[in-house]
């Protein structure tokens, strides 16, 4: 998890003459390792209801985490993990400028692996923390907001990798209240969702990249 942060935080600063890629560099670092250190928290909890650290354990004392009088302290911390690094809204605002990385790192970090690392998470607890009122409103209200905000931000900008940048923004907006939806076709949706912009929203920086290269 802090393996993507450090290797973002290296890449995107990686022309260090350039003011504003050590300035993406260090906001980026600081979202997602803030973001870090609320997830240990919430996991920390975890464990201690379920008293176990295992994954399968966890997975399987969803009432127990559920009816914990923490639950709400966890879940937030947990999902705030997961939200710093899949840039939703507030914590969006470390993306656009991580596109200073130079564009395959772009491509593969920012648009098709370590922003979908938030995804992931919170799909797979969604058997051990999903089901409740405030999983519903959490995810889907955090997720809907990002994505019509992402979409408003995309239709502003004149550079191809900052609007790339909003429109993956987006994107993971929605991707986010679909797991908060704990139906069948909000899971087979995002399933298809996840594998569609890690292959195609990857493929279309690289092109942005070329084409910003040719044009100086």
């Amino acid at each position: 998890w802090e393996g993507t942060s450090i290797t973002s935080f290296l890449l995107v600063a990686y022309k260090t003459k350039d003011e504003e890629a050590r300035k993406g560099a260090f906001q980026a670092l600081f979202i997602t390792g803030g973001g870090g250190i609320a997830l240990l928290a919430g996991l920390l909890m975890v464990s201690f209801v379920t008293g176990s650290t295992e994954f399968t354990a966890i997975l399987g004392s969803g009432d127990a985490l559920r009816n914990s009088a923490i639950y709400p302290v966890l879940l937030l911390l947990v999902a705030f993990g997961a939200f710093t690094k899949s840039a939703q809204f507030p914590a969006h605002i470390w993306l656009p400028r991580a596109m200073t990385a130079p564009t395959p790192a772009s491509a593969y970090l920012h648009s098709a692996t370590m922003v979908n690392a938030g995804i992931y998470l919170m799909a797979r607890m969604n058997p051990a923390l999903g089901f409740t009122d405030l999983w519903f409103f959490l995810l889907t209200g955090v997720g809907m907001t990002t994505m019509v905000l992402g979409a408003y931000l995309g239709l502003k900008q004149n550079d191809l990798k900052a609007l790339l940048a909003y429109s993956t923004i987006s994107q993971l907006g929605l991707m986010m209240a679909m797991i908060g939806q704990d139906i069948g076709i909000a899971c087979k949706s995002l399933v298809i969702a996840v594998l569609a912009h890690a292959l195609y929203k990857s493929a279309l920086l690289l092109v942005a990249g070329i084409v910003d290269h040719e044009t100086g």
